[in-house]
């Protein structure tokens, strides 16, 4: 990938992180700022930690032939949103795992909706 598709991907998470903080699913972001900062270590956590991840979660795939995929990845996805919420200040989850959870769901959802609007113009 190179620079701008990186700047473009994280441009993309930032506005998304703004628009799960409006959501009523207990993910508070404090600023834009810190939606800029919050989307970087989300993005270098999960290109860090979702590789490591899904080696782990090989077995299991395995065992399910590969039918649990989204559901494995849907775990991570919260694990490292919340990882990424502990680790930045100002950005919070109220309800713990269940806004973890939501947050994660929702950004894969708004994530895929904003990428399909941008490709439209491209």
């Amino acid at each position: 990938m190179d620079i701008v598709g990186i700047l473009t991907a994280w441009l993309i998470t930032t506005i998304c992180f703004l628009i799960i903080s409006k959501l009523p699913i207990g993910v508070e972001i404090d600023s834009f700022g810190k939606a800029v900062f919050s989307a970087a270590v989300f993005g270098i956590l999960n290109a860090i930690l979702g590789p490591i991840l899904k080696v782990l979660a090989a077995p299991i795939n395995l065992i399910t032939f590969g039918l649990f995929l989204p559901v494995i990845n849907l775990i991570i996805l919260t694990i490292v949103f919340a990882l990424a919420a502990k680790l930045v200040e100002g950005f919070r989850l109220r309800h713990k795992l269940w806004s973890a959870l939501l947050g994660a769901l929702s950004l894969t959802i708004i994530n895929s909706i904003v990428l399909r609007i941008l490709s439209n113009f491209a």
